[in-house]
């Protein structure tokens, strides 16, 4: 049976993890305004990687100033950012974490608010929920982003980080083109699966390309997407050609590991079981969603999955992979104190985020 803290390797002189725990990709708003990293931020990250964790993968970072979707977001669209990117990828090869960054265009949840433009997707959308309409990007524009997101992948390979993590999951720009509803293009961008895949492609395509051989590159997917048409089967199928694309990791966001499809009630097999039917023998694949304790990450494992990334369990508890070497680890669960979430390195601004999540500091949102 593969336990949690087993090291992993991707082989072919890519970087081998200490274990397989993984702390996802976490919004919480300690950037500065020009997308540089605070000290806050760092500091956060940073902590984690003490506490033994495999892979740190840092929040969402945009590729184009106009891709921006909430105040506080660390930015790898300029030159600028490269110093303080630079100082982060050292402090966590220093502390034995595998770094990835997380790169993303906001697309429709780009608000004009944050970025002083109308927001743009795959095409006209105003039926998403965003503070206003979407427009379509034009050809020329997708090349752009395109181009965009290689030039912040290899903005974070100089600065020293391990990979970059493709965000096409939670209904984001990579998304938006993926769902049918999201996405109604009749030129090369558009149309079946293979057309709005499209641009992931285009993207995978460019940063192999551009960036080293050894240079990581993991897609995090969303299995399912209703409201934007995204659709288990096509994310199936999606998955299988990524490995000939030359994408080192699929992370399928679940937000809940032990359940299966919401729309299939009469196949047992959790999400994570069905990716890994679907994907090559070997093909490593990472699995996040409600995962807290070590009896859980040890299930996840055992439904197929390499990698078990978790979230809120690595707010509360930095040293959640040191608590896994005993066997009946059950780290406590919300809520946490303010005084107990700033002993963890959060900051007063994420604190403050995190008070909006129901039920996960004392003195914020309530869950009932």
């Amino acid at each position: 049976m593969v336990h949690p803290l087993d090291p992993f390797s991707f082989g072919d002189g890519r970087p081998t993890l200490r274990n397989r725990t993984v702390v996802a990709a976490m919004t919480n708003k300690q950037s500065h305004a020009d997308g540089v990293l605070s000290d806050e931020e760092i500091r956060w990250l940073l902590r984690r990687a003490e506490g033994g964790f495999g892979i740190v993968t840092t929040a969402a970072a945009h590729v184009d100033e106009g891709g921006q979707g909430w105040e506080g977001e660390m930015g790898v669209w300029g030159d600028h950012q490269l110093p303080r990117l630079t100082e982060l990828a050292d402090g966590l090869r220093s502390r034995g974490a595998v770094s990835l960054v997380q790169i993303f265009h906001g697309g429709l949840r780009a608000p004009r608010a944050v970025t002083g433009q109308q927001p743009v997707s795959a095409s006209d959308v105003n039926d998403q929920g965003a503070e206003e309409p979407a427009r379509a990007l034009t050809e020329s524009e997708v090349e752009e982003v395109v181009v965009a997101f290689v030039e912040a992948a290899v903005r974070c390979e100089q600065a020293g980080f391990d990979g970059v993590e493709l965000h096409g999951a939670h209904g984001y720009l990579v998304a938006q083109f993926l769902g049918t509803k999201t996405n109604r293009r009749t030129d090369a961008w558009g149309g079946d699966l293979s057309g709005r895949a499209a641009f992931l492609k285009a993207i995978v395509d460019g940063v192999r390309a551009a960036t080293s051989p050894e240079f990581l590159l993991a897609v995090r997917l969303s299995p399912q997407i209703d409201a934007m048409g995204i659709r288990l089967a096509e994310s199936l199928e999606l998955a299988t050609w990524l490995p000939a694309w030359g994408v080192d990791l699929l992370h399928i966001s679940c937000w809940d590991a032990f359940q299966g499809a919401p729309d299939e009630p009469d196949d047992p097999r959790t999400l994570t079981r069905r990716f890994r039917t679907a994907l090559p023998e070997g093909y490593p694949l990472l699995s996040t969603g409600a995962i807290w304790d070590g009896a859980e990450a040890t299930y996840v494992l055992g439904e197929g999955a390499d990698l078990v990334g978790v979230a809120r369990v690595a707010i509360g508890h930095p040293a959640w992979p040191e608590g896994l070497a005993k066997a009946d680890y059950a780290p406590a669960r919300p809520p946490f104190s303010p005084e107990a979430l700033a002993a963890a390195d959060l900051s007063p601004v994420f604190i403050e985020y995190m008070r909006r999540w129901k039920g996960f500091v004392t003195d914020g949102r309530s869950a009932d």
